[in-house]
């Protein structure tokens, strides 16, 4: 049977397994489930309709599956999912999604969100992200895979931002991140790959290499963009044992709608 504190409020309707915890005057929805292994501290509100998977680890004071702060949002059962295994610091809010977009928000697994992170209506977290204190998603953005957002980053709404890129601390995104690339700024600008992060992610020597070429080429040749593309494409060709890397990067610029941080 679940543990949960004599202050805590569980609605009826409320799925928990059976490990898990609940901490003191924690209040958990009718429509929440959680899912085994998962704890969640004191005084958080788990509500709407929202499903949160195993081995969270939730702190104090997060609002989880709050409605979306958006005006045009009348009331309708759109949903929040998290996935395993993320660690989800004080204070955090996390908003369900818009019938607008697809109606649900996703955050996957193995994050790390630090204190004060606010993820917004229909955005989409990949897994093994990090978000340092107060960064803060708009709506309908999209983060992927081993991204991390440095403290205090504020991202528009409809940014993406690639596998594997980074924000530093305070950078304000108004366009897309590719894959592999650092910004920084009001408003941000690239500057660089995230080549220590590669490294510690197990990247080859050789596939970072091809990688700076590929930035060398979008960031630093002076070209348009779409001349970098024709000329990524060469690129690919000729090392095909790196187009499992190169591949994302091209494909991220091709369906930018916002336009890329340059």
């Amino acid at each position: 049977m679940a543990r949960v504190h004599p202050t805590a409020l569980i609605e009826a309707g409320a799925q928990l397994a059976a490990d898990v915890e609940i901490g003191a005057y924690s209040i958990v929805g009718p429509n929440v489930s959680v899912g085994s292994g998962t704890t969640v501290g004191p005084h958080t509100v788990l509500q709407g309709h929202t499903s949160i998977g195993r081995n969270n680890r939730i702190h104090a004071f997060c609002s989880i599956g709050g409605p979306p702060q958006d005006k045009k949002y009348a009331g309708e059962p759109t949903r929040l999912e998290i996935g395993d295994g993320n660690m989800i610091r004080e204070y955090c809010t996390m908003n369900t999604g818009t019938v607008q977009d697809t109606g649900v928000t996703r955050i996957g697994s193995n994050n790390w969100l630090m204190a004060y992170v606010h993820i917004a209506h229909d955005c989409v977290v990949g897994d093994n992200t990090i978000f340092a204190n107060n960064a803060q998603l708009a709506g309908h953005v999209i983060i992927g895979d081993w991204a991390i957002l440095g403290g205090m980053t504020g991202v528009h709404q409809f940014v993406k931002i690639g596998a594997h890129a980074m924000s530093a601390g305070g950078t304000i995104l108004v366009q897309d991140i590719p894959p592999y690339v650092m910004g920084a700024g009001n408003p941000a600008a690239a500057r660089g790959m995230n080549v220590e992060g590669l490294r510690r992610r197990g990247f080859s020597a050789e596939a970072i290499s091809a990688l700076r070429r590929a930035y060398k080429t979008v960031y630093r040749d002076g070209l348009s963009l779409g001349d970098a593309m024709a000329q990524l494409e060469s690129q690919i060709a000729e090392t095909p044992d790196q187009a499992q890397h190169l591949r994302p990067f091209l494909q991220f610029l091709r369906g930018s709608e916002r336009g890329i941080l340059r």
